[in-house]
Formats: C-alpha cells, sequence, structure tokens
C-alpha cells in the first residue's frame, strides 16, 4: 500500500507544472552534518597542507598539455546540464530534460538534496583557495567568483562523484568508466587553482555519506526504478548487468569476420567515429540469430561473412551530419565519393539524421572466401558513394539477368558476387535497399521505432 501511495505521489508530482524545480529528498537539518562526520582540513603546517602544496604545483604543469587544461575549463561550468553531459557517451544514452525525464528527474533531485550539504563546512572551515593564498591567476578564470568562498569541500567534485554513483545504478556496466571520467572531474579543481587535493579527497566521502542517505528514501528508491525502467527501455539494457536485447555478433556467429570501419579512420569521414569505443559488432538477438543461419548457409557455399558495420549509436550519426556540414572537410573525398559533391550529400540520401543502424537491426556486410582468405570482388567499395553501389547497377537484382554498362562498370562475375550475398541474406528473413549492395535490415526487426544511443562497446 505504501509502494502504491508513493507511486501515485511521484507520478502527480511528474504530471505538475512544479516539476521541472528540483525536489528535495531531505532537509539540510536530515542530512548527515558533515562537520561532524568529515574531519578539519590540513593544518599549514602539516604534512597534509605539503602534499597539498605538491599536488598544486602538479596542477600548473597539467594545464600546459591543451586537452587536459580544456577538460578542467569544460568541467568549471556549474550548471546541471553541463556536468551530466560529460558522462552522456560513457553513460551509454544521452541524458535530458526532455528526452529522457526519469533519469534527469533522479539527477536533478539528488543532486540538489546533496548540494546542502556542503554549505555549512565551507562556511565553517573558511579556509583559503590555492589561488588565494599564493596571488595566482586561476586556469579557469573564476577568481572574482570564487575569491572569499570556502575551499573545503569542493561543490564540484561532490557532485560528480554523485552522478557516477547514480548513472552506476542505472547502467552498471559503464561504472568504471564513470568513476574514472569523475575521478578526473576532481582532479581538474585541483589543475584550475581552485581546489587542494585534500578538498577534492574528502569532497569524494561526503558524496558517498550523501548517496548512503539517499539510499534511505523510498521516494528516491521508487524514482530510481522509474531512471533504470526508462533507461532499459531506450537501450534494451536489462538490469542485472547485461545488455539482454542487444548481443555481439562474435557471441552468436563466431565464424564472422569484423572489420569496424567507424572505430578506424579508414572511412568517409576519416576519423574514428564518435560512439564507437571498440571495434566490435553489436545487433539485437533476433537480427543475430538469423545472420547465424545466413553465415551458416554461405559457408556451405565456401563464404564466411565480413561485417564492417552493424548497430550505430545516434551519436555517431550526429557525427556524420556534422561531417556533411563542413563542406571544407574532403580529405577522403578521393576514396569514398570522387563524384558526387559534398554539399548534394543529404538531398541524395548518402547523409541522413536518423539511421536505420540505430535501431540495432541492420548489418553492412560482404563475403570472405574461404579458400583463399581475400574479399570477393563485388565491382566496389563499402560505402562508396555513387550509382556503382545501387544493387541495380549493371542488372537487375530480382531476375538475377546481368546487364553490362555501354562503358565501364560491373562484370558479370561482380554483379553475380552481389547475388550471391543478397539472396543469401533474403533467404533468412533480412531485406535490402535500393542504394548500397552491402546494406540489410531484418524485415521483423524487434524496433522499427527506436533509436537507440548507448554506444558500441
Amino acid at each position: 500500500m505504501k509502494r502504491l501511495f508513493l507511486s501515485v505521489l511521484l507520478a502527480a508530482y511528474l504530471a505538475s507544472p512544479l516539476s521541472a524545480q528540483p525536489t528535495l529528498y531531505f532537509s539540510t537539518e536530515e542530512l548527515p552534518d558533515l562537520i561532524q562526520a568529515l574531519p578539519a582540513p590540513p593544518d599549514t603546517m602539516s604534512a597534509g597542507f605539503t602534499y597539498d602544496i605538491m599536488r598544486y604545483m602538479w596542477g600548473k604543469v597539467q594545464r600546459q598539455d591543451p586537452e587536459r587544461a580544456e577538460m578542467a575549463c569544460r568541467d568549471a561550468v556549474w550548471s546541471y546540464e553541463a556536468l551530466i553531459d560529460e558522462f552522456d557517451e560513457l553513460f551509454g544514452l544521452t541524458v535530458s530534460r526532455e528526452a529522457t525525464p526519469d533519469i534527469w528527474t533522479l539527477l536533478e533531485n539528488s543532486l540538489a538534496t546533496a548540494d546542502q550539504m556542503r554549505v555549512a563546512p565551507k562556511a565553517y572551515f573558511h579556509r583559503k583557495r590555492p589561488f588565494e593564498r599564493f596571488h595566482e591567476a586561476m586556469l579557469t578564470g573564476e577568481e572574482e567568483v570564487l575569491s572569499g568562498e570556502g575551499s573545503y569541500p569542493s561543490g564540484h567534485t561532490m557532485r560528480s562523484w554523485m552522478v557516477a554513483q547514480l548513472l552506476s545504478e542505472i547502467n552498471p556496466s559503464a561504472a568504471e568508466k564513470l568513476y574514472a571520467r569523475a575521478w578526473e572531474y576532481g582532479e581538474s579543481r585541483v589543475i584550475a587553482g581552485a581546489h587542494w587535493q585534500s578538498d577534492v579527497d574528502i569532497s569524494r566521502v561526503g558524496a558517498s555519506i550523501a548517496y548512503a542517505r539517499l539510499q534511505t528514501s523510498p521516494f528516491f528508491r521508487l524514482q530510481m526504478a522509474r531512471a533504470q525502467d526508462e533507461f532499459q527501455r531506450l537501450t534494451g539494457y536489462e538490469a542485472d548487468g547485461g545488455r539482454g536485447r542487444f548481443v555481439r555478433v562474435t557471441d552468436v556467429v563466431p565464424d564472422v569476420i569484423l572489420e569496424i570501419r567507424y572505430y578506424s579512420s579508414y572511412n568517409f569521414v576519416g576519423d574514428r567515429i564518435d560512439g564507437y569505443l571498440a571495434p566490435v559488432a553489436l545487433l539485437t538477438r533476433e537480427a543475430a540469430d538469423s545472420l547465424k543461419a545466413v553465415s551458416d548457409d554461405l559457408i556451405r557455399q565456401g563464404y564466411r561473412i565480413k561485417i564492417f558495420d552493424a548497430y550505430r549509436p545516434q551519436m555517431a550519426v550526429n557525427h556524420f551530419v556534422r561531417w556533411a556540414a563542413d563542406l571544407k572537410d574532403a580529405r577522403m573525398k578521393p576514396y569514398f565519393y570522387p563524384d558526387v559533391r559534398k554539399n548534394v550529400l543529404f538531398k541524395q540520401g548518402y547523409i541522413a539524421e536518423k539511421s536505420g543502424h540505430s535501431r540495432g537491426s541492420t548489418v553492412d556486410l560482404t563475403l570472405v572466401e574461404m579458400a583463399t582468405g581475400k574479399e570477393v570482388d563485388m565491382g566496389g567499395v563499402f560505402d562508396w558513394f555513387g550509382i556503382e553501389s545501387h544493387p541495380d547497377y549493371c542488372g537487375d537484382p530480382v531476375t538475377g539477368v546481368f546487364k553490362p554498362a555501354r562503358k565501364g562498370g560491373l562484370t558479370e562475375r561482380q554483379f553475380l558476387n552481389r547475388l550471391i550475398l543478397r539472396q543469401a541474406m533474403m533467404r533468412h528473413g533480412f531485406k535490402p535497399i535500393d542504394e548500397e549492395w552491402w546494406h540489410f535490415t531484418l524485415k521483423d526487426e524487434p524496433f522499427p521505432d527506436t533509436y537507440f544511443e548507448f554506444p558500441v562497446n
């Protein structure tokens, strides 16, 4: 009955106009007092403070690394949106108030609740920040905002550690990467000159204390359950620690060969594509099972399957869109689109803002001869932008009748090689498209309207 009451209360809260504002799980008085729970910061004559000074000098050296300095500047932005954006890709889903309302609500309410705990110790200890003590400029230009505000503990660090704990409970498989990024987030405050190392270290403890207190709130537990359900619905992730609806293709089709082009720089963009964190192929279980039947069929004919791409996260598609808009970047034009102007890629359908690959049941592939170990000659390369990639180029793929081009074009053997792949895929439940001989989608795909965002990992 209590859980039912909380469910009704939460539903009413989410439907109310006030739901855009954080709702605290506990008041300040109900939360642990960090002045009592944590030790005082190191005395200026102590070995601990000597270590703090050494770490401050270390942080100044890190500023010489442009990439690390840029990260520290991003990590200095004091907003929930900027903070959560740093964790999206590692988490496996873009989190926002609009796209993931349940996850966003959990994070916002939890952070707002934990934020209350840092106010009292900052005022009580009123520790001078490093840039104040040494009268030096900060990396991030926050001197005016932070001058006179206590340094102990670090609010940025507490927030980042809270986010890592919360997102790891929603997606346990991403925990290692989330905590590693949260650790860097805290170190960024040392590099910026905003905090001493001891401020940062104790803040992770403070965030863990806050997180433990949240676990005692029935309202928090109910919202966590909703957030986990939302993540599972959007990504196919199972809360027991595995992605049950998606599988690694090699686990189902052990004979498959992988050449994941978007994990490498050998593709039409010329860079590794966003969201490809490992050279693996993921598909829905249904698509992988059907591909196993295709593989068995082709092995009997003397061929193995080579996969160029399978599941493609939406963040990768977004990368393609950004690349297509940059007309100056034509590094790979000679290799993939020599006869197509980059400004017509959207119009002609080569680049789109949504891809069937993001639904998890589409695969790009070719054949390899088992006898020689060489790719079968298909008369064109994967991801070639042009009519030469169309299945009906130089023939009718339905009847199998070859029609040689007047000049150039495919040989009859190349045309028939494409048919071997096409017919095997169609025999086992896949459908082709009109523009690419290598592209097939499972007819009865389980998520025809869902575009997933978790990375390939």
